[in-house]
């Protein structure tokens, strides 16, 4: 079966994802908001910014949602330029690649086959029903400024929804009228609850170098399963956090992993 791109299929819960962001914009502009408020008192400042960032979340999620996460190549030139330098300089163990069961290719370590995509992961987080793509060692980064940014968005939208709410004038006719913004507040309520724990999740996951495959799934991760140390690759919360956004290239997570007596497997 021909492995699916990233940009393949998946457009309803774009068009989903983008339609929500601007109704619920729309909604907040339309209904007796701050936002709505300060327009109409020539005002424009906030209402701009709160539109840029919509625009800038749904940009990002764009990106996150079609870009490479991080596809392990049949010809494995990747894996061979990564450790080409330390073959070269240094004498290095063979590093033993498993190979797939699903497409047959060589895994590098962290890596995993992902059904969804029909693609093997780099340094594999998960597969994202919502971005309709992987998170791998590509987009990882990406996802989670794209969270903290939609965290912002949502907070803001939140507040300017809450805005325009005057329950004390609960009735009949103001349900009417202000079920549409009631409708999107206890929306953005719920994303704004989840895209936390989201954040701070994946937060804690880069600080310790480690994944939510990993995570969740030790027992049946035969490098984590056979290794003494609960997290062969940590190597402290500030280089971890450096390395994960700011690396900006691939990393042969095979040097990392060491044994108790230096060899690498």
């Amino acid at each position: 079966m021909r492995p699916r791109a990233a940009w393949e299929g998946g457009w309803p819960v774009r068009a989903a994802q983008t339609g929500l962001s601007w109704g619920i914009t729309l909604a907040l502009f339309l209904h007796p908001t701050d936002l709505q408020r300060q327009v109409e008192k020539g005002a424009p400042l906030n209402p701009l910014l709160f539109v840029s960032l919509v625009f800038c979340s749904v940009f990002l999620y764009f990106v996150v949602s079609l870009m490479d996460p991080g596809y392990v190549e049949a010809d494995q030139e990747a894996e061979k330029e990564l450790l080409k330098e330390e073959q070269e300089s240094v004498r290095v163990p063979t590093v033993r690649l498993r190979r797939c069961g699903y497409c047959m290719l060589k895994q590098p370590m962290r890596a995993k086959h992902c059904r969804t995509c029909q693609h093997c992961v780099r340094r594999y987080d998960h597969h994202c029903p919502w971005v309709e793509n992987c998170i791998g060692e590509r987009n990882h980064p990406l996802f989670i400024v794209y969270l903290a940014l939609q965290l912002v968005v949502l907070l803001w939208a939140l507040l300017e929804a809450w805005s325009g709410l005057h329950f004390g004038h609960f009735s009949w006719p103001w349900l009417r009228r202000s079920g549409v913004l009631l409708v999107a507040f206890l929306v953005l309520a719920v994303c704004t609850v989840v895209a936390a724990l989201l954040l701070v999740s994946h937060l804690y996951l880069a600080a310790c170098n480690t994944t939510t495959w990993e995570f969740m799934s030790r027992h049946r991760i035969s490098y984590l399963r056979q290794c003494e140390a609960e997290n062969p690759f940590d190597q402290g919360v500030l280089l971890n956090l450096w390395r994960f956004f700011c690396a900006g290239r691939l990393v042969a997570w095979e040097r990392l992993y060491l044994l108790e007596e230096g060899s690498v497997v």
